[in-house]
């Protein structure tokens, strides 16, 4: 590894494990993801492991980075015909990759669930670190949530080695792109408000309809 490489792995205090199975996760996802998919990845880990720090929780930052890089995995093109939610594609792709690497099911367990409950609001906070991190360091970066519980300076930093260009715009593009083709899976998640504002007669599935409307003979 050179020096410039050693430099760019750290940043605002924080550095992404010097281990082979990061080194790996990131080369998988530099090389399967658009560039906006692998920057966003590389800061949900750095503003995960920010608002860690900030909040007093202890975690393991090689199960944080591997479940940063790999929870927006199922908005790929090969998962769209999955008929799943794209959480639970990026999950299992991390599963598989935790698994070739000889990795203990106890962790492969929290990245899994640490990726499939990235986007249900509400839950993660309550679990594991490595589970509430992911989620944090997305909503962090797409929805601006607990902005000032990182400083400007680091946040500047972080912004700095990965831009986020238009960033706004294009992820929401990128969420259409990887969720339309199978609106099905959007009943009672946050993807539904996704497709009702950029697909148009989209109609999202409704709790009370499907209640009032179910088999059950009343």
């Amino acid at each position: 590894m050179t020096e410039e490489r050693n430099v760019a792995e750290t940043c605002a205090g924080v550095s992404v494990p010097a281990t082979r199975l990061a080194r790996e996760a990131t080369e998988l996802v530099r090389d399967t993801t658009p560039e906006l998919i692998y920057h966003h990845s590389r800061r949900v880990y750095w503003f995960g492991s920010l608002l860690g720090r900030h909040r007093d929780l202890s975690v393991d930052p090689e199960l944080l980075y591997v479940g940063a890089m790999f929870h927006d995995l199922g908005l790929g093109e090969r998962h769209r015909d999955s008929g799943r939610r794209f959480e639970v594609d990026g999950a299992d792709e991390a599963r598989r990759f935790l698994r070739a690497h000889d990795v203990p099911e106890d962790s492969v367990r929290r990245v899994w669930t640490a990726i499939a409950l990235h986007t249900t609001p509400g839950i993660p906070a309550y679990m594991e670190p490595e589970v509430a991190l992911v989620t944090a360091g997305v909503e962090y970066d797409v929805l601006g949530i607990g902005f000032g519980d990182i400083s400007a300076r680091d946040r500047s930093a972080v912004t700095e080695l990965h831009p986020r260009p238009d960033f706004k715009r294009r992820i929401l593009e990128a969420f259409t792109e990887g969720v339309a083709p199978k609106p099905e899976t959007t009943f009672g998640n946050v993807k539904a408000d996704v497709l009702e504002h950029f697909v148009p007669g989209y109609r999202r599935g409704d709790f009370v309809t499907t209640i009032q409307e179910s088999a059950w003979p009343e």
